[in-house]
């Protein structure tokens, strides 16, 4: 008995190269496996460049799309035509290829008792820049500032629209990222029901708000910026940060500083802000991890009709630098394996 707890003693002061962190705004656990790490630099990949043409590129004969929703020229929105002009630098279009469909009435059935469906009704949106080679990364500032109007142009029409709870806007860039297409291109899908990933971020929220009458988000982002350790870049009005619990090596967040639930109601001023903060953003992942593919979407509180006070919106960005596999999948668990505070060291140096 004796013998087994001098080895409980040693054991316990063994520092194991891995370690479980816990996501206080998801509630999910996430793996660092450090004993599996990698120096940053080593993230860096030979990428090959797209392999579709401007000749055979859908989005680079516009004319073969449906007609565009909104049409932006170097910041300004030009009046809708029948025919669209050339001279154009961001486009929404409805997408030829939809998820979900207009429609006035959802139906609902049910099988058996335990089975239920509803019907598909939603809006499906591109978003799409000129440049067939050029990235948010590399476009100029001010290109970009000009997605995020046309982000929230398209927010506040769909909102309005019947049948929206839910609209999601999303970028995937690259093949392994799941775009379909080279060309630069963002999307927004509304639905009825509301991401359930956010669901769990809204009731975690909302149960820090009622216990200390405080937002989770903005005392998460005093702590990062007090620490500084897993910071990547900050201006007046915005944050970007490394998660302590990242779900994949070199995620970030990109967060107000100050207090919003909803994206929609962004000012002028922030938007030149938030592109600013995107745009290094990007530009360190495309410099310091070689052009790697990616995802980023945003989680706001929903357009349903609720109150969401404690919630805080914000954006994710998500480098492809691993694969899911089997214990990713069955114990939904992500393994990431580079701690967040050297990957945002690392990403500062760009």
């Amino acid at each position: 008995m004796i013998e087994n707890q001098k080895n409980n003693k040693n054991i316990s002061k063994i520092t194991l190269p891995s370690e479980l962190r816990f996501d206080l705004v998801s509630g999910d656990w996430v793996v660092i496996a450090t004993g599996r790490a990698k120096r940053p630099e080593m993230f860096k990949e030979k990428r090959e460049k797209s392999k579709v043409s401007k000749k055979d590129c859908p989005f680079c004969h516009i004319e073969s799309q449906k007609e565009p929703l909104l049409i932006f020229h170097n910041g300004k929105k030009i009046e809708l035509k029948n025919k669209i002009s050339k001279h154009w630098t961001t486009l929404v279009l409805p997408n030829k290829f939809p998820a979900f469909f207009p429609a006035e009435k959802i139906e609902k059935t049910e099988e058996g008792g335990f089975f239920q469906k509803i019907s598909g009704v939603g809006f499906c949106e591109l978003v799409i820049t000129k440049e067939h080679e050029k990235t948010l990364a590399t476009l100029p500032l001010a290109r970009v500032k000009e997605v995020f109007d046309a982000y929230q142009e398209r927010y506040l029409a769909l909102m309005r629209e019947k049948n929206v709870n839910y609209i999601s806007i999303f970028h995937n860039e690259g093949p392994k990222a799941g775009a379909t297409q080279s060309h630069p291109h963002s999307q927004i899908i509304t639905t009825p029901l509301i991401d359930i990933d956010l669901k769990k971020a809204i009731l975690n929220s909302k149960k820090y708000y009622q216990k200390t009458e405080k937002c989770l988000y903005c005392q998460l982002n005093n702590w990062e910026r007090k620490i500084k350790k897993r910071i990547v870049f900050e201006n007046e009005d915005f944050l970007v940060l490394c998660p302590f619990a990242s779900k994949v090596a070199f995620e970030m967040i990109i967060s107000p500083k100050k207090h919003f639930s909803y994206f929609e109601k962004i000012g002028e001023k922030e938007k030149w802000k938030l592109a600013e903060a995107f745009h290094v953003a990007l530009r360190k992942l495309y410099k310091g991890l070689n052009k790697p593919d990616y995802n980023f979407y945003l989680h706001t509180a929903p357009c349903d009709g609720e109150k969401y006070p404690y919630y805080h919106w914000h954006w994710t960005i998500l480098p492809k630098t691993s694969i899911w596999a089997g214990f990713e999948l069955g114990a939904h668990m992500e393994i990431s394996t580079i701690e967040p505070e050297k990957a945002a060291e690392y990403l500062r140096q760009f």
